[in-house]
């Protein structure tokens, strides 16, 4: 009898372990959380297989199965199909992604869909439409404060959330309060004087 076919105890060969193993990977699990004990309280841990995630994005109710290790913005994009917010940097570092968590500017490449959920999220779709735009929106058009536009609706969602909060900023209020997206364009000129009018406006 070769290793291959040799039973073990429980009655399971090798061969028949590693198939049952090589099916195990090729066909996703989706399971629930399991709970652990951390420092005395219940901690849900979730994988190795996808898990339900119900993401709460302009204002509707959005689900999926998603592996624990899925970023808001590849969730946002792969499976919801909102493609505003851009990948660029995928390390935090550009805004590109850019999106509103309960009303806040977060790096959506930097936060896990699982860690969103019972959030508000804030895309820029939700912003504006075609024929009604957002005041934010029509001041970078006005101002010609982009080029390229792949930076631009970062820089779109970040500026809403902040004139909401400086009805009239100054120059150097306006660098640190965007100082977390970046334009390889250059177009930072007609940036600061966008957000001067949007924030006019809102005033």
């Amino acid at each position: 009898m070769s290793d291959e076919d040799r039973k073990h105890p429980d009655g399971m060969s090798r061969r028949d372990f590693m198939k049952l193993g090589g099916l195990t990977v090729a066909v996703p699990m989706v399971v629930g959380p399991t709970v652990v004990q951390v420092a005395g309280e219940d901690v849900q841990v979730f994988g190795p297989g996808k898990a339900p995630v119900t993401l709460m994005v302009n204002g509707k109710k959005l689900t999926a199965e998603l592996e624990p290790r899925v970023t808001l913005l590849d969730a946002l994009r792969d499976h919801f199909d909102l493609t505003g917010a851009k990948r660029v940097c995928d390390r935090g570092t550009c805004g590109a992604c850019t999106v509103l968590l309960d009303g806040k500017p977060v790096y959506a490449c930097s936060m896990l869909a699982i860690d969103a959920q019972g959030r508000q999220i804030t895309t820029v779709e939700a912003l504006g439409e075609p024929g009604k735009l957002h005041p934010v929106q029509q001041a970078f058009i006005d101002n010609d404060a982009q080029q390229c536009g792949f930076c631009t609706p970062g820089f779109v969602v970040a500026t809403a959330a902040f004139v909401s909060k400086h009805p009239n900023p100054t120059d150097d209020q306006i660098r640190r309060g965007l100082s977390g997206n970046l334009c390889r364009c250059g177009t930072y000129a007609g940036v600061r004087a966008a957000v001067k009018q949007a924030a006019g406006k809102r005033a």
